[in-house]
């Protein structure tokens, strides 16, 4: 063979090594298709996740055990864990096939709903009816008309009054003698007793009617009303147009009250009280709230106490009032002020303890606190140096708290959780979840058993039933089942550093399940550094949340960086003002995957996101434009000071400042090389489409290619078609601009 011909050969080899793979088929895309929740989840594996039904009693518990050919509803009752068939599945298949008319198979009664009423009672729906099933004698009645509650007013506790709204304003009637009360005057429309603000308050036109609202909170004794005065008066609105009504030749134009990041016109709540015998309207002497600081209540054990929320504007400062309705006296029991922002605070009352239990950052990392409401002597009950995620159970007799906490134990991944308890004066602090893996618990309304569904991203759940006190397993009840999938392997968790060169990272990485370890794989990465979570997939149930990206030809991961949430407060802090910031150390993951594994092709990376992802997609091309290749942002808030006003102030800062500016994807457009894809839902009242516009606009001006696609009838999470053509065009996209191959559009969905 002479130099010229080998040559050719070589030339002729060269869009297959730029590939790393041969030409994309049909079969790709069936495996592709094949790992869809749709249809994997109850038809390939099973068990991934079982969900505890507590009987209301707490003498039980039921669920399912769904395999290939068989779904069991099954029940365990106490004291003795006896496990047993929730019922006869032949007997109720053979009645309802006779009911329904239609052959109703014993392994797999498709049952919508159930409802525990009593040891020999069930309420059941299936195929849309509703039935009384006797687990005696078997038969099947129809149940007992529940009284249709009007939505617009309810009933004390006592069934003495009834509390309703007419013309803006609050009243109630008294069940006995017919006596209507007025309680407030001076509502109107826009200003509004005994409403509330709904996040899709969709309107039709410029001065359509808001959807109508009521909400009240009665006192455990009757006596007293807690209402919301809802504030519409100064509110400015978004727009949309919906154009996807087919008989309709002209847009809708919609429109609902939301504010963004700064705006003081906005939707503002005012708590108020009633008491029913006086009719005296009582408010607490506090700031105005809008409705992303709006103050939340909790009704105290003692008569005619309330406990108040407040949260400053911006998110850095946090108070607690105790406020007694008959003296009106107003007393601060606990503030929290940070630099930065105080996200995730919550708190439980244990009042017949004289306690208040908060979980606080101030520490630097997420604790647990008590606060003596006699004493005001706060103690932090937890030790630094890992995340508590939740307060699960405050037992006042046993003087325990039960919560779930990442990271405490050395040597795990810091994102599993486990149970712990622990005394009220910090003592006896005890694992009650030994197994190394993430831990999803569910505790009995008596406190005395827990449900663990544990595993980990590569090792299948095991779900058991365990005893509260010591964490003991009791009886294991099911374990995930995933031989419907043969040749699939589960992802691979791996740690990076960070750009700060000591913080180790953690994600995981799919591959496609004929990988060949000799091809160059290009990666697409799926990113959402929102602050107030993380992508790290810590149970099974998301292990093949991202296979079908890898069966199209790439290796596929996700990587928390600095700045997401469940460590440190100073690991949290970095996002602060600085949303943009968190994908470097996303790029240094990738390129220390490509350092390790020849088979990453580090020259070519994608990526995808939707919503705050679909920012960080955006942003990653045009602040890493020699490094991201391929972009898909779908229903992105491009700018945050066109957002709805609480995500960005909550972790962008207020008063809006320059941050914002400096991190919008719009004022970057003029830095985009590679290939961005932009999509929005037309009629997004969750993340307006303006931004998606915007930056659409600001891509011509600067003389950018680009390609938008808009899903005229969809909202923030897009459905049934749509979504799926959707998928299609973001699989596809990646397919051609990144693997360099022509994608195949027209493939089976099943």
């Amino acid at each position: 063979m002479n130099l010229l011909t080998i040559l050719l050969v070589f030339l002729m080899f060269i869009p297959k090594m730029l590939a790393g793979q041969d030409g994309i088929t049909m079969n790709d895309y069936k495996r592709a298709v094949g790992y869809l929740y749709e249809n994997y989840n109850n038809k390939k594996v099973f068990n991934l996740y079982i969900q505890p039904n507590w009987f209301p009693d707490s003498t039980g518990v039921w669920y399912i055990n769904q395999l290939l050919d068989n779904k069991k509803y099954l029940k365990v009752t106490f004291p003795d864990q006896v496990q047993s068939d929730l019922f006869d599945h032949q007997k109720l298949s053979l009645i309802l096939s006779d009911s329904l008319g239609t052959d109703i198979k014993a392994n797999d009664i498709p049952i919508g709903k159930i409802k525990y009423q009593s040891p020999t009672e069930l309420l059941i729906s299936v195929k849309n009816k509703t039935y009384l099933l006797n687990t005696e004698t078997y038969s099947l009645n129809s149940p007992q008309e529940e009284d249709k509650t009007n939505k617009n007013e309810e009933s004390s506790p006592d069934n003495k009054w009834i509390a309703y709204t007419k013309d803006y304003n609050l009243y109630i009637k008294s069940t006995q003698t017919e006596e209507v009360k007025q309680l407030s005057k001076s509502g109107e429309k826009g200003y509004e007793y005994a409403s509330w603000y709904g996040w899709g308050d969709i309107m039709e036109g410029e001065n359509g009617e808001r959807p109508e609202h009521f909400g009240i909170d009665w006192s455990e004794n009757s006596e007293w009303i807690h209402a919301n005065i809802c504030d519409l008066r100064i509110a400015r609105k978004m727009y949309l147009l919906d154009w996807s009504v087919d008989t309709l030749y002209r847009p809708r134009l919609l429109s609902y009250y939301r504010g963004s990041p700064g705006d003081t016109s906005m939707v503002y709540m005012k708590p108020v009280f009633f008491n029913i015998r006086s009719g005296k309207e009582i408010s607490p002497d506090l700031p105005v709230s809008t409705y992303i600081n709006s103050v939340s209540v909790k009704w105290s054990k003692t008569p005619g106490k309330v406990f108040l929320e407040r949260q400053s504007r911006g998110y850095q400062n946090i108070y607690i009032y105790a406020f007694d309705l008959k003296t009106e006296e107003l007393k601060t029991i606990y503030s929290e002020s940070c630099t930065t922002n105080i996200d995730n605070f919550t708190y439980e009352f244990a009042e017949k303890s004289n306690f208040m239990f908060f979980l606080s950052e101030k520490s630097g990392w997420r604790q647990l606190y008590s606060l003596n409401l006699k004493t005001k002597k706060e103690k932090l009950i937890t030790t630094n140096g890992y995340y508590i995620n939740s307060i699960e159970r405050i037992d006042e007799k046993a003087r325990k708290i039960y919560f779930l906490a990442s990271g405490k134990e050395n040597g795990r991944n810091p994102y599993y959780q486990h149970l712990y308890s622990i005394s009220f004066k910090g003592k006896d602090l005890e694992l009650l979840t030994k197994e190394d893996r993430n831990h999803q618990i569910s505790v009995s309304p008596d406190g005395n058993y827990f449900i663990d569904n544990f595993s980990t991203v590569n090792i299948q759940t095991t779900t058991a039933l365990r005893s509260t006190d010591s964490g003991e397993i009791l009886m294991e009840l099911g374990r995930a089942d995933v031989t419907g999938l043969l040749e699939w392997n589960p992802p691979k968790i791996f740690t990076s550093i960070a750009h700060d060169g000591k913080t180790t990272l953690y994600g995981a990485l799919w591959k496609p399940t004929n990988f060949d370890s000799t091809n160059n794989y290009p990666v697409i990465e799926m990113s959402y550094t929102g602050p107030h979570t993380q992508v790290f997939p810590k149970d099974f149930s998301r292990a093949f949340s991202l296979q079908s990206y890898a069966e199209l030809g790439f290796v596929v991961i996700v990587v928390d960086g600095l700045g997401s949430s469940g460590r440190s407060k100073q690991f949290h802090n970095y996002s602060y003002k600085n949303l943009g910031g968190n994908l470097e150390d996303h790029v240094n993951a990738i390129k220390q995957l490509g350092k390790k594994y020849r088979w990453i092709d580090t020259s070519r990376i994608g990526i995808f996101g939707h919503s705050a992802g679909g920012y960080d997609a955006g942003h990653a091309v045009l602040a890493y434009p020699d490094f991201y290749k391929v972009a898909v942002a779908s229903s992105a808030d491009h700018d945050h000071r066109m957002e709805k006003a609480w995500w960005p102030e909550m972790y962008m800062g207020w008063p809006v400042d320059s941050v914002y500016h400096l991190q919008s994807n719009i004022t970057m457009a003029g830095n985009l090389k590679g290939k961005l894809l932009i999509t929005h839902g037309g009629i997004d009242e969750n993340v307006n489409p303006s931004a998606s516009f915007k930056l659409a606009e600001a891509l011509i001006n600067a003389d950018k290619q680009f390609d938008m696609l808009i899903l005229p009838s969809q909202r923030h999470g897009y459905k049934g078609k749509h979504l799926k053509y959707f998928t299609k065009t973001r699989w596809n996209y990646f397919v051609k601009y990144l693997r360099g191959v022509e994608p195949i559009w027209d493939f089976k969905w099943e």
